[in-house]
């Protein structure tokens, strides 16, 4: 009985050990971040799936790196080899993911576009409001031809501005409209002026900054 009062008291103190506080505690601090979907296909490009992986985690978001293929195992479009956390099979029904970021890279772009999952889960995060990034070939491969972001500005890498339809496609690093729900990046020098850019939207300037000026960024 003594003991059962001891465990009740470590409960209902805040200044008691860690050891013996209730996992709630914990459970709760762990998800107070933003949480990201990236989903990743045979030929992503991965300075910018990695670049953009690796800030988002500095910045405290909870990144969920999702293959649309079969295996977790894929190669990117330079030869490197990454391990996806999950299938997108097994995480398409999870919901509560604040944004999608699309990396760019080919096949990889197209490779994504062809996955009617990620298509479906494109929409109904549209749907929802949410944020979509998207870089280099994505934003007109993926969302372009999808027409996801109907009537929005956007860039990409400057070989596919063409399929970016009403004099819609801006030729600068990164682009953020005007509702803040899209960000398109241009390319693989812009990664992490793109990344810093997801940062800002989904965890505020200060955020950026921090991370920012830990990274030795000049962006």
């Amino acid at each position: 009985e003594n003991v059962k009062k001891w465990k009740l008291r470590c409960y209902t103190n805040p200044l008691a050990p860690t050891n013996c506080r209730p996992k709630l505690f914990k459970r709760k601090e762990k998800n107070m971040g933003k949480r990201v979907l990236v989903p990743v296909a045979q030929g992503s490009e991965e300075l910018e799936a990695i670049t953009c992986i690796d800030t988002l985690r500095r910045a405290g978001c909870t990144v969920t790196v999702a293959s649309v293929e079969p295996t977790k195992e894929i190669k990117c479009s330079r030869g490197v080899v990454i391990v996806a956390d999950q299938l997108l099979s097994d995480c398409i029904k999870e919901e509560g993911f604040d944004c999608i970021l699309l990396p760019g890279g080919m096949p990889g772009a197209s490779r994504l576009a062809g996955s009617k999952e990620l298509i479906l889960c494109l929409k109904q995060h549209i749907s929802n409001e949410n944020v979509i990034a998207a870089i280099c070939a994505a934003p007109a491969v993926i969302l372009e031809k999808q027409e996801l972001v109907v009537g929005k500005n956007l860039t990409c890498y400057p070989t596919f501005q063409d399929q970016v339809k009403n004099n819609r496609y801006v030729n600068a690093h990164v682009v953020v409209s005007d509702d803040k729900l899209l960000i398109t990046g241009q390319g693989p020098g812009a990664a992490l002026e793109f990344a810093l850019q997801v940062v800002r939207c989904l965890c505020g300037p200060e955020k950026a900054e921090e991370v920012s000026t830990g990274m030795l960024s000049k962006v």
